[in-house]
């Protein structure tokens, strides 16, 4: 299994050999240190912990700073651990980069959302509302009846509400990757992936 760690540049358009139109996102992929590497006999698992974007000391807590002086790193933003069968081949120091993937290849994209704050049914659930006149008064955007009779007495749970909207975590799955430059670390993938520009995003190739 194949993975990294990224940043969403923004999206793009390219043309296929066939001349067809393909929108796609165009992704920094590393480079991404490795960090640390978990082995079942001493952690009960195996994986492999990565870090990308160099920052200054002050961006970072002490025991990132020490843990990361304990692999003779720099400063990381951003760690990540991703699980795997075989840590074989990898070890602390190691740099990954946009040469780990192929074109033709379906990878999963994974990131957060963007957070469109506290928001109303329409806004967040598609309702389209009561009437606009014959008696409605002041209900135009409320969402409605939102409990049973006696019986259970409460709203039930699940029940579609008012609240916080985006800023969750999303996988795009299986997005073929159109075009990969190693030279700058640059990946393009077909369609969008989750998250606003500039965004944190994580690849994974998975055997399939």
């Amino acid at each position: 299994m194949s993975f990294a760690l990224g940043k969403k540049l923004g999206m793009t358009r390219i043309f296929d050999k066939a001349g067809n139109h393909v929108a796609a996102t165009l992704i920094q992929v590393g480079p991404c240190w490795v960090t640390l590497v978990r082995s079942k006999a001493k952690d009960g698992y195996t994986a492999v912990q990565i870090g990308f974007e160099k920052v200054k000391e002050k961006a970072l807590s002490k025991a990132e700073i020490g843990h990361l002086k304990k692999q003779n790193l720099e400063p990381l933003r951003h760690l990540c651990e991703f699980r795997i069968d075989d840590v074989a081949g990898y070890n602390p120091g190691d740099v990954l980069g946009a040469d780990r993937f192929q074109e033709g290849q379906l990878v999963d994209v994974i990131g957060y959302s963007k957070g469109r704050g506290f928001a109303g049914v329409f806004k967040k659930h598609g309702f389209h509302g009561p009437n606009a006149s014959h008696g409605t008064h002041e209900y135009h955007r409320h969402p409605g009846s939102v409990g049973a009779h006696t019986d259970p007495g409460r709203i039930w749970k699940g029940q579609r509400m008012p609240g916080r909207m985006g800023n969750i975590r999303v996988t795009a799955r299986n997005l073929d990757v159109v075009k990969v430059d190693p030279e700058h670390n640059l990946l393009m993938v077909r369609g969008a992936v989750p998250g606003a520009r500039n965004g944190l995003v994580e690849i994974v190739v998975k055997n399939r």
